[in-house]
């Protein structure tokens, strides 16, 4: 399966199983976020993504302006992208500006014998590095809209970022430092850009902010103590994540919306009791494991005792650099949760619509996309292009009998472009 078609499928399923549904609290409610709570304060409002794998415990909380509609599932991630990620849309009340922060995206080259051990089938096709304004220009290219050229990123949220990195780091330092191995490399940078496409009459404008993290972990050699064995050669092995947030709105609209959530405390946060719960249990999965393989080591040693010593010995070593490479990987994987729960996403319209039950339509005489419910089959817009009328016959004709001159909207990829 593609890594868009594996993607699209997961969130789907997200959207069945893990959402709550919305609880209002007040008149500034959005009141249609799949897996959401929302509680309104001032200007804005607080919108919940649960954690169906936890007991639907709120996993994300996401603060946005007041009146706007929110939607969002939580993704558990995959091979390339391993730790859960907050996937979100925040529409504006007259459905013209967005803020989307998109599935995680990952890739992953090396060289050596582990790196044909690595699952693949999630991971982007890029074969090495990449920083992280070429990322943007790369992702500009999937999501079908033009690069207009980078924007500075703020002094003070990149020496943030890199604290929080310095700081997972030390937490973690120890740990390799008793096993007597080398922890892995890791980098983090940040980038802006801007962007521009456009939404039928409307000339749209964007930014992409991006996050891209990688880490290089080393596996050493083995020299053969058997006659024949060749020895095993070391392997490097470089992991990226790139998470993504995506503004846009039309061009007179684009500074409003960026001051609006550039604003302190906009955006989206990990809930400190679920990420630590997450912690927790994953701890606990790893140690079930560990305890899991030294058992099975333990019989296989007894049964084999009377074997040559050599060869017990070469299983021994296979087996402790196997418990290492666990015990590596879930230090990553704990590490980069706690430093930055935020920093993961992806890049694809289709995969947000599928994943929050939706679907883009256009009117084939202005060339205006509006986001509708995917549960009808036929969509009718009147003139004032806000008023939309739903319905599965497809003999159904709203002129004539609803007020207004009403048109048939035409199905369309999530992104505006024809089937």
């Amino acid at each position: 399966m593609s890594t868009k078609g594996r993607l699209a499928t997961i969130l789907i399923a997200l959207t069945f199983v893990g959402c709550k549904g919305p609880s209002q609290t007040s008149a500034a409610s959005a009141g249609e976020g799949g897996g959401a709570t929302a509680a309104s304060t001032g200007g804005t409002q607080k919108e919940y993504i649960s954690d169906p794998s936890l007991s639907d415990m709120n996993a994300f909380s996401v603060t946005i302006p007041a009146k706007w509609h929110f939607k969002g599932v939580l993704y558990q991630g995959g091979n390339c992208a391993s730790v859960p990620f907050g996937v979100f849309r925040a529409t504006s009340p007259d459905g013209l500006s967005t803020v989307e922060r998109l599935p995680a995206l990952g890739w992953r080259w090396g060289t050596g014998p582990m790196i044909g051990l690595m699952p693949k089938s999630d991971c982007l096709p890029i074969k090495g590095p990449m920083s992280a304004q070429d990322f943007l220009k790369y992702l500009a290219a999937i999501l079908k809209v033009d690069y207009v050229g980078p924007e500075p990123v703020p002094a003070e949220e990149d020496a943030k970022a890199q604290k929080a990195l310095h700081d997972a780091e030390a937490v973690y330092a120890p740990n390799y430092a008793a096993m007597h191995s080398q922890p892995p490399k890791t980098t983090r940078e940040l980038a802006r850009a801007l962007v521009s496409y456009k939404n039928g009459t409307f000339t749209m404008k964007g930014r992409l902010k991006v996050m891209v993290e990688c880490i290089e972990t080393g596996y050493p050699g083995m020299k053969s103590v058997l006659r024949g064995m060749a020895d095993r050669p070391p392997s490097t092995v470089d992991n990226c994540t790139a998470g993504v947030t995506y503004y846009s709105a039309p061009e007179s609209q684009y500074s409003g919306l960026i001051r609006q959530w550039d604003a302190p405390g906009m955006g989206g946060r990990v809930e400190e009791a679920w990420e630590q719960a997450w912690l927790k249990r994953n701890a606990e999965q790893a140690q079930q494991m560990i305890n899991q393989m030294n058992r099975a080591a333990n019989a296989r040693m007894q049964a084999q005792q009377q074997q040559f010593n050599h060869d017990q010995a070469v299983r021994q070593q296979m087996h402790e650099e196997f418990m290492a490479t666990m015990q590596r990987g879930t230090d990553i994987s704990m590490a980069r949760t706690q430093a930055n729960m935020n920093a993961r996403s992806t890049a694809a319209s289709d995969w947000v619509d599928y994943a929050l039950d939706q679907r883009t339509v256009m009117d084939p005489n202005t060339g205006q996309i509006n986001k509708v419910s995917s549960s009808y089959n036929n969509t009718w817009v009147d003139s004032s292009g806000k008023t939309s009328y739903q319905t599965n016959d497809p003999n159904a004709n709203p002129n004539g009998v609803l007020p207004g001159t009403w048109t048939r909207q035409t199905v369309v990829h999530g992104d505006g472009t024809q089937h």
